[in-house]
């Protein structure tokens, strides 16, 4: 994106004009919510969860803190190793990891647990299909990455190792430890692992495609 650039410690932010700018913070913290909103529509369903929420979740049954809490303070703790990284924050970044915990606890007073397995496995793919559209807008608003996909590429530059290896590397010591802490590990543990990669694989392209021509719109036209 062009012209307009905002001074910041952070990443830079550029836009190509003021409303661009105010629409993609819009678009950030609406993707941010509704990511919190799709977790706890999965953790209502109570058929398994990610490898992080099972982490937030098993830490919640040690510490006298809520589900939220629990993913706030892990964000942040992901945070501080990116430092050694030399890894660099969007505001985006910083957003992720103080509000989608917060959206979640709201998710989590809204949605009642359900009745049965049947409809507690079709709030999960719910969820799913919520989190991989949720994740395309936040994304796309194009504010820096995620704490957690911070960490993975921070040590792919690092390692050099392949994507794949590095972020099953985390992955599972993350389920691991989540596991040992008392997380709930089940089937929507598998159904998230080779699901949402494919579901963001459809909507982030069109989301972000959606984006660049908005953006490019709300450009100032050039004077002669």
């Amino acid at each position: 994106m062009a012209a307009m650039a905002l001074r910041s410690p952070l990443l830079p932010i550029t836009a190509t004009s003021p409303r661009d700018l105010t629409e993609r913070l819009v678009q950030l913290l609406i993707g941010l919510f509704v990511y919190g909103i799709s977790l706890a529509m999965m953790i209502r369903g109570g058929i398994g969860l990610s490898p992080w929420d099972v982490l937030s979740v098993g830490t919640t049954f040690h510490l006298p803190i809520d589900y939220g809490t629990a993913t706030v303070a892990i964000s942040i703790v992901v945070l501080v190793l990116w430092i050694p990284l030399r890894q660099r924050m969007g505001l985006g970044t910083v957003l992720n990891a103080l509000l989608v915990g917060p959206s979640a606890n709201v998710g989590l007073w809204l949605i009642p647990e359900m009745p049965n397995v049947v409809a507690g496995a079709a709030l999960f793919l719910a969820g799913l299909v919520v989190l991989s559209i949720a994740t395309g807008v936040y994304i796309a608003a194009d504010f820096g990455p995620g704490p957690r996909d911070g960490l993975m590429t921070g040590l792919v530059r690092v390692t050099k190792w392949k994507v794949w290896i590095v972020r099953t590397i985390i992955e599972g010591s993350v389920l691991l430890i989540g596991w040992l802490l008392g997380g709930p590990v089940g089937v929507g543990t598998v159904i998230f692992a080779f699901g949402v990669g494919p579901l963001i694989g459809v909507f982030l392209p069109r989301i972000t495609a959606w984006r660049a021509r908005r953006s490019a719109r709300l450009a100032p036209v050039p004077t002669p």
